[in-house]
């Protein structure tokens, strides 16, 4: 697998870092840059953007993210997937002032665009 077969959009599922295990709902979408590290951007639970930068190598991507949370403070954090194929991505996460005795998961499945028949 290389870097350009993972660019997309992907639908996710996921639970926090957190002992409530709470979860959440969203999109990831992935880009290449000049430099063919990944630019990513997320959409949670359709009110939340966090963005973040990666690598990928040996079927990992490794992604640093940020987003703005309560009373504009920044979070930052790390989340890494195991590419189980260029269209299911298997990953957990962590947060820098998150509970340490858990970790985030996420799970990422490809949208898949519709192509239009031909008439």
């Amino acid at each position: 697998m290389h870097s350009k077969d993972l660019v997309g959009t992907f639908s996710i599922i996921g639970s926090n870092q957190d002992a409530d295990n709470s979860t959440y709902k969203g999109t990831l979408t992935l880009v290449l840059d000049a430099t063919n590290r990944f630019i990513a951007k997320w959409f949670i639970n359709g009110e939340q953007y966090q963005m973040g930068t990666g690598f990928f190598k040996d079927n990992i991507l490794v992604i640093n993210f940020n987003y703005k949370g309560e009373n504009n403070a920044i979070f930052k954090g790390v989340v890494v997937y195991k590419c189980v194929s260029k269209d299911i991505l298997d990953g957990f996460w962590s947060e820098k002032h998150g509970d340490p005795n858990y970790l985030g998961e996420e799970r990422c499945f490809r949208i898949k665009e519709k192509k239009e028949l031909l008439n």
